[in-house]
């Protein structure tokens, strides 16, 4: 079936494979950061070189190929492919930065995938390192000595390494499309997932500072540029974390 761009009488959709914008979105501001068919408007993690090596568009999709697959019982094994990804770590970001923001990005996780969706993420701020909500599916284990309840800042939807989201019952069954959403306007940000709020907190205030503290960032070196998360602006970063994770209808509209 051939990949169609319409105009869908009656609600007057821009429809494609893999994405959709109804008139009713551009009417609110909302724009595709994802055309469905190309790299377009997207690098590397460096924030230069084409983004391409590592990811697979396909069906309307932009998925990740996966350099290994879930084996159960708290194991992975290498991608049966030999030779088909010789690198992991191909972050790909917009080449656009955005200050705030309401964003949405349908995502599809394989079992037990981790992934992320960065924010207010500068290649030369801070390391490198931003902002994350956090992907990944429910049956994927906590490292060995590790409580849940220690996990659990790095569970779904949660924001990476600070606060824990009450998000899994939102998720929908392994394999299925979930939209995960980010809303951030000044410092205040929120996780949404399918629909519902998960998550809020404030950048930079005395909680969130503290809670910098106990990171694996709270070192010289993530520092440079400014205070760490705080950064006025960013671009928006899909992370490769070896698990083919797939992505669609990734769309942004500026708030006040």
């Amino acid at each position: 079936m051939k990949k169609l761009i319409a105009v869908v009488v009656g609600c007057m959709a821009v429809v494609a494979a893999g994405v959709t914008l109804s008139e009713a979105e551009r009417a609110e501001g909302w724009r595709l950061l994802w055309d469905g068919k190309s790299f377009d408007g997207w690098v590397r993690a460096d924030g230069t070189t084409p983004a391409g090596e590592g990811w697979e568009i396909k069906d309307g999709t932009l998925a990740v190929v996966p350099r290994r697959v879930w084996a159960g019982n708290g194991q992975w094994k290498c991608n049966p492919i030999p030779g088909a990804r010789a690198k992991g770590g191909m972050d790909i970001c917009t080449r656009e930065s955005f200050r705030d923001f309401h964003l949405k990005v349908d995502f599809r996780l394989p079992r037990a995938a981790n992934s992320g969706i960065k924010y207010f993420y500068n290649p030369d701020r801070n390391g490198g390192t931003a902002p994350e909500y956090q992907l990944l599916d429910p049956t994927h284990p906590a490292p060995p000595n590790v409580t849940e309840e220690a996990f659990a800042n790095k569970r779904l939807a949660s924001l990476y390494y600070f606060y824990p989201a009450d998000a899994a019952k939102y998720l929908k069954p392994c394999g299925e499309w979930n939209t995960a959403e980010v809303i951030s306007r000044g410092r205040h940000v929120e996780h949404w997932l399918n629909g519902m709020k998960v998550l809020s907190y404030e950048r930079g205030d005395s909680k969130f500072r503290e809670a910098f503290k106990l990171t694996k960032w709270n070192k010289p070196k993530f520092l440079e540029g400014g205070a760490w998360g705080e950064a006025p602006s960013g671009r928006i970063l899909l992370q490769d974390h070896d698990d083919a994770v797939a992505f669609r209808n990734i769309k942004i509209r500026t708030i006040r």
